[in-house]
């Protein structure tokens, strides 16, 4: 079986007890940034699999403890706490994709080519799920840096 695949099936079981509306939102957006993560780490030259994994990955611990309150640090370390129960990957692709989650949430400042890739995927998905609804102030400039990149 593919890592991926591994860590998709990892994330719908951890998330079987949610309320259904609230569990399909939740794969809905884990597989739509995953997805929006590999395309952007392909055009990129970044680790496609490990992408696609701090795809599903970068939000459980909101999904799972129900706040996002520095979600994003927690997140990272939940999710290592994942990949080193699934022993799917080596230390550095597990350090790289705890970093992408980490900062995920932090749109405004450059870190690592591997973690705007997550963080732009984010935005990807925030904005193309329902085009209706508007882009947010703190993604602005990102959205139309990736409208530019890819010719949106």
């Amino acid at each position: 079986m593919s890592r991926i695949k591994t860590v998709r099936e990892f994330v719908e079981d951890k998330l079987s007890d949610m309320p259904k509306g609230k569990r399909y939102k939740a794969l809905a957006h884990l597989n739509g940034v995953s997805l929006a993560a590999g395309i952007i780490a392909k055009k990129r030259g970044e680790d496609i699999e490990c992408a696609c994994i701090a795809g599903l990955l970068h939000d459980m611990y909101a999904y799972t403890s129900g706040t996002y309150d520095d979600h994003a640090r927690f997140g990272a370390e939940l999710a290592g706490k994942y990949l080193d129960k699934l022993k799917i990957c080596t230390e550095k692709e597990k350090e790289m994709i705890m970093s992408a989650i980490r900062n995920h949430d932090d749109k405004q400042n450059v870190d690592s080519p591997f973690d705007e890739v997550l963080k732009d995927a984010d935005i990807v998905h925030h904005t193309m799920a329902d085009p209706s609804k508007p882009v947010k102030e703190k993604e602005q400039a990102r959205y139309e840096a990736l409208q530019k990149e890819f010719g949106f």
